[in-house]
């Protein structure tokens, strides 16, 4: 997955319309709550070989980070 289209499934994920980049920091995000962390665990259930952890999501400070998670293909 590249960055673009990681970065289009993780604002539809987090329903929001702010302008995310790699380096957006998901504290200044709104609408990166709880919800979205189920939902951001789900999606990488469907798109990566390895499982996701809850921790190593909690640890992520921004978008970047959580495109490590799902790996570049």
């Amino acid at each position: 997955m590249k960055a673009e289209e990681f970065i289009d499934a993780l604002a539809e994920i987090m329903d929001t319309e702010s302008a995310l980049t790699l380096d957006t920091k998901l504290k200044d995000v709104e609408e990166w709550d709880s919800l979205s962390v189920v939902s951001f665990l789900s999606f990488c259930a469907m798109k990566t070989r390895r499982p996701v952890m809850p921790d190593e999501v909690k640890s992520a400070e921004t978008v970047g980070d959580l495109f490590k998670l799902v790996g570049e293909s």
